[in-house]
C-alpha cells in the first residue's frame, strides 16, 4: 500500500509557524525540515504509513525548527526567516491540498489591531469556496 497524507493543521504565529500531523500512537516518526520544504513520514498503530511533504510558503530556519511527538500528534514548529511576517498559507503554492486546513482553535490574528481582527482579511471561512468539497462533520472524542 501506498502511503496516505496525514491530516495537517497549521497555523501562524509572529515567529513561529506550525504544523500539526493528525496521527495516533505515531511510530517511525521523520520528520526532515528544510530551509524551504518540509518532509514528514511515519506509521500510525495499524502499520499504515503516512507521508507528507509540503514546499512552504516562506523560508523557514531549518537549524532553528522542531517537533513535537504526542500519543495524539506530532506538531512541527519552524523558525521563520523573516518574523512578524504573517504567511496568509503554509504552501509555496496557492492550492490548499484536501489533507491540510488552518487550525482556528490556535489561529490568532497577531498582524493588527482588532478592527483587522473582526475582519480576518486573509483567512477565509472554512466553507467558503470549497463548493462542493464539503466533507461530512467527524465526531470529536
Amino acid at each position: 500500500l501506498a502511503p496516505r497524507p496525514a491530516k495537517t493543521l497549521w497555523y501562524d504565529r509572529p515567529r513561529y509557524v506550525y504544523l500539526e500531523f493528525c496521527v495516533e500512537d505515531s511510530s517511525d516518526v521523520k520528520v526532515d525540515i528544510e530551509d524551504h520544504r518540509l518532509v514528514f513520514s511515519c506509521k500510525n498503530a495499524d502499520g499504515v504509513e503516512f507521508y507528507n511533504e509540503i514546499n512552504l510558503y516562506a523560508r523557514v530556519n531549518s537549524k532553528d525548527s522542531r517537533e513535537k511527538r504526542s500519543d495524539r500528534s506530532i506538531t512541527c514548529f519552524m523558525r521563520k526567516w523573516k518574523e512578524k511576517v504573517a504567511w496568509p498559507r503554509i504552501t509555496k503554492e496557492n492550492v490548499k491540498p484536501a489533507w491540510l486546513s488552518v487550525d482556528f482553535d490556535n489561529w490568532r490574528d497577531w498582524e493588527g489591531d482588532e478592527e483587522v481582527e473582526r475582519a480576518m482579511p486573509f483567512v477565509s471561512h472554512p466553507d467558503a469556496g470549497e463548493g462542493d468539497r464539503k466533507s461530512s462533520p467527524t465526531s470529536h472524542g
